[in-house]
């Protein structure tokens, strides 16, 4: 009992609280006391306590009946209840309400309170689209609704009916896990009171059937037409629609293939989706690309081999670049005809290949597709097939090796040949294509014609030729070779020519020249040396006595009318003896020089126009402006154009200077030494230099790398030099040693009385000669004008170099020998041994300007043994010529 009256008097509380009346009344209008939000539903009842039977209610707004709206529906729900709801409240709603049954009664006046503004209701969605057996969370948010219910509605399309889904109680019921696509919305409610619905949320489900793209090809060329189709895997009877990227395609959703013309389309992604209804599909498809090239392609025709073997044959392939699938391949001989090759003329390999055994001219195309797309023809290709007859290149004359300017034929010859009516065809190293005649003739040959030279030949009446030929190696030089020996002249040496040729054996003569400095227009002027006029058979040539500067070439001719090599590259045998007629000086006078110093060489002598040049190893020879200033006849060198370099002048009237080696030094020490040749007998003074310029003391001297001094001296001196002090030098002091140059030292001829045999030769040898001349008097008038040319093999160069078949250029002159073997017995002392020799006689006969005289030149030579000096072998005695004058008799005939 006690129980049954709390809840009583709770129930009263409750119910005075919500609708504002006391159960004492006996007609009671039930409405909320909390203030609504525009677009609420509210429901009004009217209540009598006590009334039993059914009697008619109205209601009353600010004192005024309500007039029947849409919004305003009174109806009765009992005999002593009558509502009214008002859907959807405005601002207008606002106002005392109350209201009164027919037998008068009436409630109490209540306000009906309703904010200016809409009630905030939210649906938010985790995801919009629900993935493969999965769900997306809905959750509803309203506005001071505090403890209400809510609903939850779902539409299967737009113009669906709303199914409620259900009614949530609780505040912590505000979401849901839907796993349906659909459109969905909610809202809360309590007894008498609905909010509006929320807005709309579509969420999407995906269905798991998997959409793929098939896109054939996928690389299409202008004009092409191609097919895109979506297919949903496991997609049975379901009436599907798709949906495409790009959009332009969804013009019906019904169809899963479409057919486009490149024409109208260009290059793009594609991917689709199945629908089964409006909120369930399949996902996006992966994306397909498609790329349109805005040309017609042009099928590329290529062959394993373009010469077909005895009994074999060659495969073709044609293709489409740039490369895509569904291509077939038509194939063509001879002409682009309508009928492509059927089985009989070629055997099909694969896709894009063929093997043909018959040699002509192929093409090819490609197609695909339906209509058929056709590419443009390949470019021929020329399949030559070969017979077993052999193609040989002949030189005439068989001479591989010519030299520019002379003219040579190649000629193809076809073995087996028979009456074949052939046309010949030449791969030669030039660009230009030789006619198709079985000879090529070279008139004038270049450089550029050397290299490789094959033909082949090809018969008139069928496509069939031979294979090239063997190549024959044809190599067109520019000129002879040209050296000398030796390259740095000792007083008395002769100098060795050597003119270089291909097969020397080929009737080459030898042509011997000297170049003159022409200083008017910077260039040289070449003279034959004697007896080379006519050339000589020998290719070499020998030139006895030089002593100064001397610039030499050679050149060879061949065949009548002579054919002339170029001339060859220019070669100088150096010479240091300083003579008067044009010297070279250098400032400061030594050979070496440290970097950056200021040095100068200037030329004297009988000339008033001078030029200086240098040559540096492995350059080439250049005149002073391009290095120097040229002050008169003084060229001053660059700091900037130093360099280690052979020197020397040229004159106005035609001369070579002595040369000199001058060398720049990168270093902190310099050996000081005479730059020029220097005499025997002469004194001579070497010293040591710092780059910072002090004379420097307690210095060590080396001859030949081997020490010769070693005291406090901080020079060398030599009182008399002698040909054994010839030899590289250096320096070293304090640790830092300077590089070494060399000193040539000249020889001259001293007798010595002591050890010579000369004044005993001379005697015996005069003694018989008088007896000798008698009898060559009677040959000498019968050979008067008669001269040869004798071949000699001389004994010694100054590079110890063995020459054979040697020219001499000396006069021609009658020459007999004597030899005469003599002893000289000496004391022993300290410089004297028994010295063996032989003495050989050269007679030289010529006449005097006195018809009357005859003198002959008695050459003797000593072919002793070298005498030993401070430990260097000296020369042998040095030759030395005698004359004797006779004065022939009228015996004689004379």
């Amino acid at each position: 009992m006690r129980y049954t009256l709390i809840c009583v008097l709770g129930l009263f509380s409750l119910n005075t609280l919500f609708y504002g009346h006391s159960e004492d009344d006996d007609v009671i209008l039930e409405s909320p006391e909390f203030t609504l939000f525009e677009g609420d539903s509210v429901t009004l009842r009217c209540r009598h306590r006590t009334l039993g039977y059914e009697k008619k209610a109205t209601f009353y707004r600010k004192g005024s009946p309500l007039e029947t709206y849409t919004n305003h529906q009174p109806h009765r729900i009992s005999n002593t209840t009558v509502e009214m709801t008002i859907y959807s409240v405005s601002v207008s709603d606002r106002g005392f309400y109350k209201c009164k049954f027919d037998e008068g009664t009436e409630s109490k006046e209540k306000e009906l309170q309703i904010k200016a503004r809409r009630r905030n209701i939210t649906l938010r969605a985790d995801r919009n689209i629900i993935p493969v057996q999965g769900s997306v969370t809905l959750t509803c948010n309203v506005e001071d609704s505090t403890g209400w219910k809510y609903d939850w509605y779902r539409r299967t399309s737009k113009n669906s009916q709303v199914t409620h889904l259900q009614t949530a109680e609780g505040d912590e019921s505000d979401s849901i896990s839907i796993s349906q696509g659909g459109i969905y919305t909610c809202r809360r409610w309590r007894t008498d009171v609905f909010t509006p619905g929320s807005d709309k949320v579509t969420i999407e489900e995906t269905v798991p059937n998997k959409a793929t793209v098939i896109l054939q090809p996928k690389l299409i060329f202008r004009g092409e037409t191609f097919t895109v189709r979506c297919e949903i895997q496991g997609g049975g009877d379901t009436e599907w629609t798709y949906e495409w990227t790009p959009a332009n395609l969804n013009t019906s959703p019904t169809l899963s293939e479409h057919r486009i013309n490149s024409n109208n389309y260009y290059s793009g992604e594609f991917k689709c989706r199945g629908r089964k209804d409006s909120y369930s599909s399949t996902g996006w498809s992966d994306v397909i690309t498609l790329t349109v090239k805005p040309y017609k392609p042009k099928a590329k025709l290529s062959a394993d081999n373009t010469d077909i073997p005895v009994g074999g044959s060659v495969t073709l392939t044609c293709s489409v670049d740039p490369s895509s699938s569904g291509w077939k391949y038509d194939w063509y001989k001879d002409e682009k005809t309508s009928e492509p090759l059927n089985t009989q003329d070629a055997v099909s390999q694969s896709t894009g290949q063929i093997s043909v055994p018959q040699g002509g001219l192929y093409w090819c195309r490609g197609g695909r597709g339906n209509p058929v797309y056709y590419t443009e023809y390949s470019d021929s290709i020329w399949i030559n097939k070969y017979v077993s007859n052999r193609a040989v290149v002949t030189l005439q004359p068989n001479w591989p090796k010519i030299y520019s300017g002379e003219a040579i034929t190649l000629r193809c010859d076809i073995k087996d040949g028979g009456d074949t009516k052939w046309e010949y065809e030449w791969k030669t190293p030039s660009s230009i294509k030789p006619q198709i005649q079985n000879e090529y003739r070279i008139s004038s040959a270049y450089p550029s014609d050397s290299g490789d030279y094959k033909c082949l030949g090809r018969m008139k009446s069928e496509q069939s030729s031979t294979e090239w030929s063997d190549a024959v190696k044809l190599t067109v030089l520019h000129a002879p070779v040209l050296t000398v020996s030796p390259s740095w002249l000792s007083p008395g040496d002769s100098v060795t020519l050597s003119c270089e040729v291909e097969h020397p054996s080929a009737g080459w003569r030898f042509y011997w020249y000297k170049t003159v400095p022409k200083l008017s227009d910077n260039s040289y002027s070449y003279e034959l040396l004697p007896g080379s006029t006519n050339g000589t058979e020998q290719d070499s040539y020998i030139v006895h006595g030089s002593t100064h500067t001397t610039r030499y070439m050679c050149r060879a001719g061949r065949e009548d009318p002579v054919f002339w090599t170029h001339y060859s590259k220019p070669e100088f045998v150096w010479s240091g003896d300083v003579h008067s007629a044009v010297t070279l000086k250098v400032s400061p006078d030594r050979v070496q020089h440290f970097i950056y110093d200021s040095v100068s060489v200037s030329c004297e002598g009988n000339s008033t126009e001078w030029r200086v040049r240098r040559f540096f190893k492995g350059s080439y020879w250049s005149y002073c402006p391009n290095w120097g200033s040229m002050t008169g006849s003084t060229c001053n060198i660059k700091s900037s154009e130093q360099s280690d370099a052979v020197y020397w002048c040229e004159s106005g009237s035609g001369e070579f200077s002595n040369a000199v080696n001058i060398t720049i030094q990168n270093a902190d020490i310099i050996l000081v030494s005479p730059v020029h040749l220097v005499t025997e007998g002469d004194s001579v003074t070497l010293g040591c230099k710092l780059k910072r310029g002090e004379l420097l003391s307690n210095v060590f001297f080396y001859q030949n790398d081997k020490l010769i001094q070693n005291d406090t001296r901080g020079e060398l001196k030599i009182s008399a030099v002698s040909k054994s002090d010839e030899g590289f030098y250096k320096c070293k002091y304090s640790g830092k040693e300077s590089v070494q140059s060399w000193m040539s030292v000249k020889a001259v001829s001293r007798p010595d009385s002591s050890s010579s045999p000369i004044p005993l030769i001379v005697g015996l040898v005069c003694g018989i000669i008088l007896i000798i001349l008698l009898l060559l008097l009677y040959c000498y008038r019968r050979s008067k004008d008669s001269h040869f040319i004798r071949p000699i093999q001389p004994e010694s160069t100054n590079q110890n170099e063995n020459s054979s078949s040697l020219y001499d250029a000396g006069e021609s002159q009658d020459i007999t020998y004597s030899s005469i073997e003599l002893k000289n017995i000496a004391k022993r002392g300290k410089r004297h041994e028994t010295v063996e020799s032989s003495v050989y006689a050269d007679v030289k006969i010529g006449s005097a300007a006195d018809d009357n005289l005859t003198y002959a030149q008695v050459n003797y030579h000593n072919k002793g043994k070298a005498k030993k000096h401070k430990g260097k072998s000296t020369p042998a005695a040095t030759d030395e010529a005698v004359y004797s004058e006779v004065k022939p008799g009228t015996a004689l005939g004379q």
